[in-house]
């Protein structure tokens, strides 16, 4: 295997949303480092199900369910 090839892979601090912090081994930044999360699984709508509501602009949502009301159970 060729030296130097490889990016330096060290342990930094990773703080979540909510404060929470673990250790990881990672290429960014550099040892000691500590990474602040803006989004993460405890925060992020994906993970947490969310409340986003979806706009119906210019009946769109109304004329898919009008053609597609009869498929499925």
């Amino acid at each position: 295997m060729k030296k130097d090839v490889h990016p330096d892979y060290h342990t930094i601090k990773v703080v979540m949303t909510d404060g929470t912090e673990f250790e990881t081994r990672t290429t960014w930044g550099a040892a000691g480092d500590t990474m602040n999360l803006d989004i993460d699984p405890t925060s992020h709508p994906a993970w947490t199900g969310g409340n986003q509501q979806l706009m119906d602009r210019g009946g769109r949502v109304a004329r898919f369910k009008k053609k597609y009301e009869g498929l499925g159970i």
